[in-house]
């Protein structure tokens, strides 16, 4: 794809991923699901993101790398204005619509590519929704706002169910579990009753372990290692481990230098049988996904 703000987006010559047959339909879109994870691209216009330092809180940076992500081959585009860090402060209604509002109105009515919304507030998601997106992230699962079910259900979008102890501000206050991918497991079932109670149809409910939101390290990596009991609920998994504290500390690094640990997870998340693998870095997030799909489908694929 080859991104242009002002003449929108013209598809290029390229090699396709080889479908596994099956699609995925978001909105207007319907996405061939390839041998590997989708890949959705993370476009957080906040001040404080723990991960770009408020790189994109500028409009025209955050189109720009809108951009970019579409050119490298994201699948979905995330997008988010309030920062969900550990001990993050909530902002209020007006001033994260502003953030994203900004942004939004200026892709979605020609993006190539699904726009999701990363927010747990309802009037968010319905004036997004409005502008275009068609998927809701929601870190509480539907729980913060007590209109965000009704708002999924009556706008049909997708919508992200993701697992989290408290809040941004609390989560990471010595999170503990007797079973920690048990109780994730029977978490993510229950809101996705409680989406399905709600109106929200089967196919327009994925979920989301959390990885980061109320873990350790050692939960963290109980997560990864223990993913097909996740996937085995029978909703697409979303992974979001990119840039996370825990790779920090198994590596030493910070967060500007977490690519290798980044690309690990996601592999091993790959294997495990995630269908969408949201990430910061997406030509080499991509170009690891695609060795490993076509190593765990061979079949799928013939030798040039």
């Amino acid at each position: 794809m080859v991104w242009d703000d002002k003449q929108h987006c013209a598809v290029t010559a390229s090699s396709s991923p080889v479908s596994s047959g099956e699609t995925l339909t978001l909105g207007r879109f319907t996405l061939p699901l390839p041998a590997r994870p989708l890949l959705m691209g993370v476009l957080n216009v906040t001040p404080d993101s723990f991960s770009d330092s408020g790189r994109f809180a500028d409009p025209d940076a955050a189109v720009a790398q809108f951009g970019r992500m579409v050119e490298e081959g994201a699948e979905i585009i995330d997008l988010g204005g309030e920062s969900s860090r550990p001990g993050a402060e909530s902002v209020d209604t007006g001033e994260e619509w502003r953030r994203v509002g900004a942004v939004l109105t200026r892709v979605a009515a020609n993006s190539p590519v699904p726009i999701s919304i990363d927010t747990y507030k309802a009037e968010i998601a319905r004036r997004a929704i409005d502008s275009g997106a068609v998927m809701v992230n929601d870190i509480s699962a539907l729980r913060f706002d007590p209109e965000m079910a009704r708002v999924v259900a009556e706008t049909g979008v997708t919508a992200v169910l993701m697992h989290m102890l408290g809040t941004p501000r609390t989560m990471q206050q010595n999170p503990e579990y007797h079973d920690v991918v048990a109780e994730i497991c029977s978490f993510l079932e229950a809101r996705a009753q409680a989406a399905l109670a709600a109106g929200v149809p089967k196919e327009k409910i994925m979920v989301d372990p959390g990885i980061g939101f109320g873990k350790t390290l050692f939960h963290n990596l109980l997560i990864i290692g223990r993913l097909k009991e996740i996937v085995a609920l029978g909703y697409p998994v979303l992974v979001g481990a990119s840039r996370k504290s825990f790779i920090g500390k198994i590596s030493g690094v910070d967060e500007s230098d977490r690519l290798e640990g980044s690309l690990a997870a996601a592999v091993l998340a790959a294997c495990a049988g995630a269908r969408i693998i949201r990430t910061h870095d997406v030509r080499q997030t991509r170009r690891a996904l695609e060795v490993c799909g076509a190593v765990l489908h061979p079949a799928r694929f013939t030798e040039n």
